[in-house]
C-alpha cells in the first residue's frame, strides 16, 4: 500500500480514476506495458531466471499471488473470492502450482487424528 500511495502522490490519477495511463493520459495497451515489463525483468532477474517462464507476463503475478495465498493455508473459499472466481476454478487452475507440501499436510492430518 505504501508503494501505491507513493505512486498516487507522485503521479496522481487520470480524470476517470485510472492509476496508470500514457504520458498523454490515454489507455495503456499491452504492447506498451509489455516493453516496460520486459525491461523490468531484465533489470531484476538472473540470466537463468530471465530464460525461464518466471513472471514472463504481468498476469503471472496473479498466479503467484493466488498460489502464495493457497500455500499459506488461506481457506480456498476466501482465496477464490479475492481472486474473483469460484472454488472449482481455483482448484482446477491453481492447485498444480502448489508443490512439496506432503510433509506439512501429513503433519496436519496426524495432528487432527491425534486430537
Amino acid at each position: 500500500m505504501a508503494i501505491l500511495r507513493w505512486h498516487i502522490d507522485a503521479y496522481g490519477t487520470a480524470p476517470d480514476g485510472r492509476l496508470f495511463r500514457t504520458l498523454r493520459g490515454g489507455l495503456l495497451h499491452e504492447s506498451g506495458y509489455g516493453k516496460v515489463w520486459a525491461r523490468a525483468r531484465e533489470a531484476v532477474l538472473t540470466p537463468d531466471q530471465l530464460e525461464s517462464a518466471l513472471a514472463r507476463r504481468p498476469y503471472d503475478l496473479r498466479h503467484a499471488c493466488v498460489s502464495t495465498w493457497l500455500s499459506a493455508g488461506v481457506a480456498p473459499g476466501t482465496v477464490a473470492k479475492r481472486a474473483g472466481h469460484g472454488v472449482t476454478v481455483l482448484h482446477r487452475v491453481y492447485t498444480k502450482f502448489i508443490n512439496d507440501t506432503d510433509d506439512t499436510e501429513n503433519a496436519k492430518i496426524a495432528a487432527r487424528l491425534a486430537a
